[in-house]
């Protein structure tokens, strides 16, 4: 018995990961874009965070053998986004980013939906097997979190200073993100076949 559950708490482990591997490469670049921030001004911290995505796609190309769709679209917008705010030496583009970013998710996943098609299933298919209402619902609550996440993003950077902006993208951004994805767990249960429980929801970049 002690053995059994030894393997269980192993297989367990061995899951979960690749997740935490996951999660850390998409803190890395937001903890970084934090410190320098601080340290020095947004424009020091948008160059230190346009090199700790790359970083963070490399590693994970190396660590995790692939690198996501969503990471990459997301960290190819950083660097666009923010090579313009240091030419240009204007923030707004780098704030701007995270609307542009999750705007473009939203767009993509809704517009799938509308040709009744989840595309949420050709980024997490590999990981999770859903029936397709199942892939229906996860599409249209991830579609519509990230409109919320861009109206928000919008709201904030437009009404407060930039170090609260940064702060809230750090601290407030990313763990509703997390939130949100376990809340999607029953979805992932639920709609799961019957000889696979899922046990992880999917963590979506957000940086």
């Amino acid at each position: 018995m002690a053995q059994e559950q030894a393997k269980a708490q192993d297989a367990s482990w061995e899951e979960l990961k690749p997740q935490l591997t996951k999660l850390a490469l998409e803190l890395g670049p937001l903890v970084v874009f934090f410190i320098v921030n601080g340290r020095a001004d947004i424009f020091a911290a948008t160059a230190w965070f346009m090199g700790a995505m790359v970083v963070s796609l490399v590693l994970s190309w190396v660590l995790l053998k692939k690198v996501a769709v969503m990471p990459l679209v997301t960290g190819v917008v950083v660097l666009i986004f923010g090579s313009l705010t240091l030419l240009l030496q204007d923030d707004t583009f780098i704030k701007v980013k995270p609307t542009i970013v999750n705007a473009l998710f939203a767009a993509v996943l809704l517009g799938g939906l509308v040709f009744r098609h989840s595309l949420l299933k050709h980024v997490f298919g590999d990981v999770y097997k859903l029936q397709p209402k199942g892939w229906w619902i996860l599409t249209l609550r991830w579609g519509l979190f990230f409109v919320f996440l861009a109206v928000l993003n919008e709201v904030v950077w437009r009404n407060f200073s930039t170090d609260f902006w940064v702060g809230f993208k750090v601290w407030a951004t990313m763990p509703l993100t997390i939130v949100f994805s376990m809340l999607q767990l029953p979805i992932l249960n639920r709609y799961a076949p019957p000889a696979e429980p899922q046990h992880i929801p999917p963590l979506t970049p957000n940086v």
